[in-house]
């Protein structure tokens, strides 16, 4: 009878942890250009401070020492491997929001959000003023 309620008591918090995951943007991310539908780069977004951030881990179609030249003040041709382009993302009911992303490619940077659409899909939406005009991009979970 212990082994049977071990079981059911693991399964629960197994059931638990699997739930918590779905909601955790954290971790690597395949990004997709909008454009053309290919692969471009690997994001970690991680926490700091209850915030998430973004940094460039790969890139998949530039070579890996290309330069934010487009970029202004200290990201001025920054290696964009490396660059933080996610800030400041707050948790907001299932969305995390308020903060900004930048495009390494034009270097420009806009208001975001993001909020994941399944345990392997997320939505990041960046945007000028308001939401609605603003051009959203969907990330892949990489297994680590």
């Amino acid at each position: 009878m212990k082994i049977i309620a071990s079981s059911i008591a693991l399964f629960f918090v197994l059931f638990a942890c699997a739930l918590q995951a779905q909601t955790d943007p954290i971790g690597l991310w395949k990004t997709i250009d909008d454009e053309t539908g290919d692969a471009k780069s690997y994001v970690r977004i991680s926490e700091k401070n209850g915030k998430l951030y973004g940094k460039v881990e790969k890139l998949l179609l530039k070579p890996q020492d290309t330069r934010c030249t487009a970029c202004e003040g200290d990201k001025k041709d920054q290696l964009v491997v490396g660059m933080e382009i996610l800030t400041d993302l707050e948790k907001d009911g299932d969305a995390w929001e308020d903060g900004e992303i930048l495009d390494p490619n034009n270097g420009s940077t806009y208001s975001c959000y993001i909020e994941l659409e399944n345990d392997n899909k997320l939505k990041v939406r960046g945007y000028i003023g308001i939401s609605i005009v603003g051009r959203t991009q969907y990330w892949y979970r990489v297994e680590e």
